[in-house]
């Protein structure tokens, strides 16, 4: 319901950005993502924490598009670039410290009202903080309100720069308005029917639909439960190993910023698409072989368990044949897998699943497992998880944005930003959504292989329709999405546009003072 929130969230956020402004719009965000919060801190029963999530989800929608866009138009050029960048590295920085903060919640009481409620704190230090903060001096222009706009640029950009950025926005905003007759008038068919757009548009939402589908945040939202299937029974151990992952999201973040300016945006895209295949098809390997080589199950008879057992077992004709997987798929009622106490890989028992038992299980010096089950492999697993994090997220993780933020012409940034964002989203549910069906329908093993064919056709997404940007200023990739051909081979360097190494000098000169 949050990932449904963020979709509305992201498409509500684009009118909002041009109606009320960039700052405005992020304001409203913390107040929904606070409003949530509380909410859910204080639910008295699910359906008034999914309320709560919703809310939380429009907050998210509207930032996700928004903090971007804010940065990106209110910042100095010469570091424009860098801080979009950086913007990747703070959520998944924010992600690390949520699992943190989890685990130190997981032994205090009303364990989750905290871990859900703190979130408002941040949101409220934000909403306080852009109170102080300038509007965007882009969106300022637009609405013609341009001594306001001069004053934001001039605190913004050194006395020596400052006039040509006024006139170079100044003629943006004007050819905008020469082109589309009005700076507000938006025509979709329009949209469609450049070219440029239309190149640009394949790519962008492309990329943000691939980023999704290969799995990432199934990765972080359900990590906890993954090192759960691999073997790791204890809830405290599932949250403290995902903090490893959430970790190595972050120092990804890291090698993006920087990689994205020395290697280029395809082929780091590439290289990463690769990795994530690879890691991917090792997950699958090692979830094949912990489910087909699970500990068997014995009879309880003569234990304090014997009148425990998992009516499922005791009632099927073949139990002598149960295993451990067998025993976690039992549903009438549900039930979970007690461990032998002297070695996990041994035969133990299948019993009814509920706190009761669980804690029994326990008392015994057992481990319990409902999700997963006992493997000699599980440490492999987590070395997959790590090796797909760390090939994600330089390159998968933050490239698709950068892209986004690049590839578009200058007239239709914004509204083309706001559909490669609804359509991460929109991805980004469906995932969410069908993960654990998955998991359950055809097995951990074959989802993870699935994600991996997905990379494998992403793979070659990228060599096909995903244009190199490192370096162009933004009218050479308007020219050259306009010129250019479908390109194979990604490592030969590209023939620029003509004209535009004239242009090129021309601004260097500018630049230079010239």
């Amino acid at each position: 319901m949050a990932v449904a929130g963020a979709i509305i969230g992201a498409a509500v956020g684009g009118w909002a950005n041009d109606r009320h402004g960039r700052r405005s719009a992020l304001l409203a965000a913390d107040f929904l993502f606070f409003i949530g919060a509380v909410i859910m801190a204080a639910s008295p029963g699910p359906a008034t924490l999914i309320v709560g999530r919703v809310f939380v989800g429009l907050g998210v929608g509207m930032a996700s598009m928004t903090s971007p866009l804010y940065i990106s138009e209110a910042s100095p050029a010469k570091i424009r670039g860098a801080l979009v960048s950086t913007n990747n590295f703070l959520i998944t920085f924010g992600q690390f410290l949520s699992y943190l903060i989890n685990l130190a919640f997981t032994k205090v009481p009303g364990t989750w009202r905290w871990m859900l409620g703190v979130a408002g704190l941040p949101a409220l230090l934000q909403f306080s903080l852009m109170i102080f903060l300038p509007e965007s001096p882009r969106w300022l222009f637009r609405k013609g309100r341009e001594e306001e706009a001069k004053a934001i640029l001039r605190k913004i950009y050194p006395a020596e720069d400052v006039e040509t950025e006024i006139q170079d926005l100044k003629d943006s905003i004007d050819k905008e308005i020469r082109e589309e007759g009005t700076s507000e008038k938006i025509n979709f068919r329009k949209l469609w029917q450049t070219k440029t757009v239309r190149r640009g548009l394949i790519a962008g939402v492309g990329l943000q639909v691939f980023q999704q589908f290969v799995g990432i945040n199934t990765v972080m939202y359900y990590s906890p439960t993954i090192v759960q299937l691999a073997g790791f029974a204890s809830n405290q151990t599932a949250l403290l190993l995902s903090l490893v992952t959430a970790g190595l999201n972050a120092f990804g973040s890291i090698l993006s910023i920087y990689f994205i300016d020395r290697t280029g945006r395809k082929k780091l895209l590439l290289i990463s698409l690769f990795g994530v295949a690879v890691s991917l098809g090792l997950l699958a390997g090692i979830f094949h072989q912990t489910t087909t080589h699970s500990p068997m199950v014995t009879v309880a008879s003569g234990t304090k368990f014997s009148n425990m057992t998992c009516p499922d077992y005791g009632s099927a004709a073949n139990s002598a044949s149960w295993d451990c997987m067998k025993c976690l798929k039992a549903s009438h009622p549900d039930c979970g897998f007690c461990s032998a106490a002297s070695d996990k890989l041994l035969p133990g028992v299948c019993l009814v699943s509920d706190d009761t038992v669980k804690d029994l299980c326990h008392g015994d010096s057992r481990e319990w497992y409902t999700r997963g089950c006992p493997s000699k492999f599980g440490w492999l697993a987590l070395i997959g998880l790590g090796l797909y994090i760390i090939s994600f997220s330089p390159g998968m993780g933050t490239a698709p944005w950068i892209v986004n933020s690049e590839i578009y012409p200058l007239r239709f940034r914004g509204v083309c930003g706001g559909i490669a964002a609804t359509a991460n989203w929109i991805s980004n549910l469906i995932v969410a959504q069908t993960f654990l069906s998955l998991t359950e329908a055809i097995g951990t093993d074959m989802t993870f292989l699935l994600f991996g064919i997905v990379s494998v056709v992403g793979f070659f997404f990228v060599i096909v329709f995903v244009p190199e940007t490192k370096g162009l200023p933004i009218e050479e990739v308007e020219k050259m999405l306009e010129l250019r051909p479908l390109q194979y081979k990604f490592w030969e360097k590209k023939k620029r546009p003509e004209g535009t190494m004239e242009e090129e000098e021309k601004l260097d000169k500018k630049n230079q003072g010239v």
